[in-house]
């Protein structure tokens, strides 16, 4: 037996497969620690992971269990490969090192939706850093900055560098160095020159996308011999010239998008040989002529949108062909003619909007009947007729806007019932008649505007009951009775019920309309007092009772409506003096108190400062020291010698005790402490602080850099702003911010100071900064954020030196509050902040305005909206203005808010207006703090509509 176990043991057959195993195992130990290797590589360039996905990756853990690692099969075994790393949406902030393009069997690298920073590896592509089977590469949706590398992966299928700020040109060779790419997205970038002709050699290429750069000159003609495109989208950049006729050969395209471009000529009529084609995109360029009869051959067609260019002509019966059709949208062309009774016979026509062109006579009147209508405009043309009775058959019309034509006739009844809608503009016709009982019941309704008709009769027979109602204008018809009362008041946010027949006196219940911004209730036939109960409308912004019966004074209470800027009572019986509290309304910006029976002195302060002669004149008042109003000087009236005694004595008196209590004060909130450290003046601008937070608190709180708690008995939390010089004006910015009380400003507490340094202690505010935290914001927040910021800019101008409003203001130094408000932290002059969100002109100097304030607060509404930081506050700026286009949000919006429900597109399109108003390069074409804040307000009462949207 032991001779039998001596030539086993040397068997050469069993030695060699011993050695075979033990370098397999060897090689695959390699390979593993060299995947490690190279993925804590990547690990190290993260600055921040909040949502701690990269926490498990350790060495002592295998990889193919790390987060976001995908092995090519689910074992431990030591034979596995990495074949995908996907990181999308986890908000990771770094650099891109290319070691995790070096992982050796990679197909799938997704690293989409982050915070990812800085320039592309220059060599991403060339063939010894990528991994040769790269199959799929995504990086969009991050602030890659830099040119597009250079160098090509032959293999490589997918790649999307969308929505980034890469820039340069295209590589003119692109076409030869992905030979097999299928998918290839640099839409949403700052991409310039021209569209390389060698991108014809991607014959494998599928879907196309440049959408959203800055590229220019022609769209190539070879571009038709890449006969496998199924999706071109070439939109929002700066492309002219004519439409290339080889388009025409892409029997596989089912995608065609060259929207926002300066193209023009004509429409090809090779398009009819693209019957395949379901999307034709074509609008906002400066196409002309006729719509060709060849296109009314692509019968697969779904969408087409040829609006917003300088089409003519008719419109076909032809459509009848395009059975298939959902969306058609012709709007702001020249077309004329009728509309065509075909389109009523499209059983999947959905949305028709032909607004701002030269149509004329009726609307078919078998539209809807057959349709499975949701939206008709037809707005803004020559139309005549009635109103069809079966728009709404299909029970799914929520947005019917018909305005500046002349129909005449009633409203259907049944539109009246349709329950279905949302959306009503009927604004400037001819409609007449009385408003039937159903139209104001309906569940959905939240925009009506039926003014400018001849609409007639009382309206106040039935309690309105529109649950969604926000905004109402029945102005300029002949409505009469007293007001319509509403059932259900919460959402209501603007009413017009001006130049109408009526009467009675402004009800009571005015007041519980808690989100009322706008109301107008002029030129009526009104009564009685104004309510007192107005005060509680407290969104209201603008008040106009003017031309109309009301008789008693001005309700003082008034200026308890904290953000009132517009009031006009002209034109009525009001009598008595001006309250004197009206010049110290802040919010107030124009006041119209003309033909009245007012009298007295007018206030010289606020918004009467420089009041219009035309706004007071009609009454018996005096102001001579108000320059504009060209009132008469105030005489003034003799009083008794025993009075001026008294009173001269009563406030030598008041001004003592005063004087002593103030002293005393002063001695208990400032002092002089003695310690290790030297010796430190303390201030204190809170009483409870002043009892309980030291000097040793203080130092040893800025040592540990974060925020102190003292108990006492009550709790003080305090923070240290920040370690300063203090310098000679130390004391006087300190004094400013210590008596600046705002709820989106975080208080000072106090200061202390010695020879060699100064310290400010803020209020502790437990939140997140707004830099961190703008990404999982919806809408909603983003918006209030923004009205925040700009009301305590525009409330700290007027009372501090800019340097100081400046000192801190930027999504790094703004905190988001617990209840998702937003808080300033302000800081003195000397305080530094980043580059990034300095204004041009004070990039170099330093030297900071309210212009240049305004052009901070746009950059920070640029990233509230599209999610982007500045990463180069020009390039955001230049992205941003470019990729802007009316309401065509979905280039620039972030995606976080996009699909939120709840966001109006027509408010997020006004915050991008005033974003770049602010942001302008010259200072004096930036509007004020106040402007600004106004325009945010108006902006959240009656949404912004641009040529869109004004539908």
């Amino acid at each position: 037996m032991g001779k039998g176990t001596s030539k086993t043991s040397h068997n050469p057959m069993f030695f060699f497969l011993f050695l075979s195993l033990v370098n397999q195992y060897s090689a695959a130990l390699h390979h593993r620690l060299h995947e490690t290797h190279l993925l804590l590589s990547f690990k190290a360039s993260v600055s921040r992971d909040p949502s701690r996905l990269l926490s498990n990756w350790v060495p002592s853990i295998p990889t193919c269990r790390w987060n976001g690692i995908t092995c090519s099969n689910d074992t431990d075994s030591s034979f596995t490969n990495i074949t995908a790393v996907n990181l999308s949406g986890k908000n990771i902030t770094a650099t891109l090192p290319d070691s995790v393009l070096r992982l050796p069997h990679i197909q799938i690298l997704d690293l989409s939706d982050n915070q990812f920073v800085g320039e592309l590896p220059w060599n991403m592509f060339a063939v010894a850093v990528a991994s040769s089977s790269l199959l799929h590469l995504n990086l969009s949706n991050n602030n890659f900055t830099g040119p597009l590398p250079t160098g090509g992966v032959s293999v490589l299928q997918t790649l999307d560098l969308s929505n980034n700020m890469i820039s340069g040109s295209i590589p003119k060779d692109i076409g030869l160095l992905f030979s097999d790419l299928q998918f290839l997205d640099l839409g949403g970038n700052v991409l310039t020159g021209e569209i390389p002709n060698s991108v014809a050699n991607l014959k494998s290429l599928e879907f196309l996308t440049l959408a959203s750069n800055k590229l220019s000159g022609e769209i190539p003609t070879q571009l038709g011999g890449m006969k496998r495109l199924r999706w071109i989208y070439l939109g929002y950049n700066n492309l002219s010239g004519q439409i290339p006729e080889e388009i025409g050969q892409l029997g596989s395209l089912n995608h065609l998008d060259l929207v926002y471009n300066k193209l023009t000529g004509k429409i090809p009529e090779s398009f009819g040989n693209l019957t395949r084609l379901q999307y034709l995109f074509l609008y906002q360029n400066g196409l002309t002529g006729t719509i060709p009869p060849s296109i009314f051959r692509l019968v697969n067609l779904i969408s087409l949108d040829l609006s917003d260019n300088s089409l003519s002509g008719e419109i076909p019966e032809l459509v009848i062909h395009l059975q298939n059709l959902e969306i058609l949208h012709l709007f702001g062309n020249n077309f004329t003619g009728k509309i065509p009774r075909a389109l009523a016979s499209l059983p999947r026509l959905q949305i028709l909007q032909l607004w701002s062109n030269g149509f004329s006579g009726e609307i078919p009147e078998l539209l809807g009947r057959r349709n499975n209508l949701t939206i008709l405009d037809v707005s803004t043309n020559f139309l005549t007729g009635k109103i069809p009775d079966g728009l709404c058959d299909s029970k799914r019309l929520f947005k019917l806007i018909l305005f500046s034509n002349s129909l005449t006739g009633e409203i259907p009844r049944s539109l009246c019932s349709c329950k279905s809608l949302r959306r009503v503009r009927l604004q400037h016709n001819r409609l007449s008649g009385e408003l039937c009982p159903e139209f104001t019941k309906l569940p959905l309704l939240y925009f009506l505007d039926i003014s400018g008709n001849q609409f007639s009769g009382r309206i106040d027979g039935n309690k309105w009951d529109l649950p969604s109602l926000q905004m109402m204008s029945l102005a300029r018809n002949r409505f009469s009775g007293n007001l319509p009362e509403f059932i259900r008041k919460g959402k209501i946010e603007s009413l017009d019920f001006s130049a109408n027949e009526f009467s009675g006196s402004i009800p009571e219940s005015i007041g519980r309309f808690s989100e009322l911004m706008e109301l107008n209730l002029s030129n009526n036939n009104l009564a009685g007092r104004i309510p007192s109960e107005i005060s509680s409308c407290k969104k209201l912004v603008s008040l106009d009772l003017s031309h109309n019966q009301l008789i008693g004074e001005i309700p003082v209470i008034l200026t308890q409506i904290p953000v009132l800027s517009f009031l006009d009572l002209s034109e009525n019986e009001l009598s008595g003096e001006i309250p004197p509290v009206f010049g110290r309304f802040p919010s107030l910006v124009q006041i119209n108190i003309s033909h009245n029976h007012f009298y007295g002195a007018l206030p010289s302060t606020g918004a009467f400062l420089d009041i219009n002669a035309s706004a007071v004149a009609g009454n018996d008042l005096c102001g001579g020291d108000i320059i504009t109003s060209q009132l008469p000087a105030c005489e003034n009236r003799g009083y008794n010698h025993l009075w001026w005694f008294m009173l001269v004595l009563g406030l030598a008196a008041l001004f003592i005790a005063t004087a002593v209590l103030v002293t005393i004060r002063r001695r208990k909130l400032t002092r002089i402490v003695q310690n290790d450290d030297g010796i430190w003046e303390v201030k204190f601008f809170d009483p409870e602080a002043s009892k309980l937070v030291t000097v040793e608190a203080i130092l040893s709180s800025a040592e540990a850099d974060k925020s102190g708690i003292l108990v006492g008995t009550n709790e003080v939390q305090f923070v240290v702003v920040k370690k300063l010089m203090a310098e000679g004006h130390f004391w006087n910015e300190v004094e400013e911010l210590g008596r600046l009380r705002h709820p989106n400003v975080v208080r000072l507490l106090g200061a202390c100071r010695s020879v060699k340094a100064g310290y400010l202690v803020g209020e502790y505010v437990r939140g997140q900064y707004l830099c961190e935290a703008v990404r999982n914001f919806t809408w909603e927040r983003r918006r209030n954020i923004a009205l925040g910021i700009s009301g305590a800019l525009q409330f700290l101008h007027p009372r501090c030196s800019p340097g100081v409003i400046a000192a801190n203001f930027s999504p790094e130094k703004i905190i988001v509050n617990e209840k998702h408000q937003p808080q300033l932290l302000i800081g003195l002059s000397t305080t530094t902040v980043s580059p990034l969100y300095f204004a041009p002109e004070a990039k170099e100097s330093r030297d900071t305005t309210e212009k240049s304030n305004v052009y901070t607060l746009g950059l920070i509404l640029i990233q509230l909206v599209t999610g982007k930081g500045p990463v180069d506050r020009q390039d955001l700026v230049e992205w941003a203005r470019y990729c802007y286009s009316d309401c065509h949000t979905d280039t620039w919006v972030d995606g976080t808010i996009s699909g939120d429900a709840a966001a109006d597109p027509n408010q997020i399109v006004g915050f991008m207006n005033l974003a770049l108003n602010c942001t302008a390069g010259e200072p004096m074409a930036r509007p004020s703090p106040q402007h600004a804040y106004k325009t945010l307000l108006s902006l959240c009462r009656t949404t912004y509509c641009s040529k869109l949207l004004s539908s």
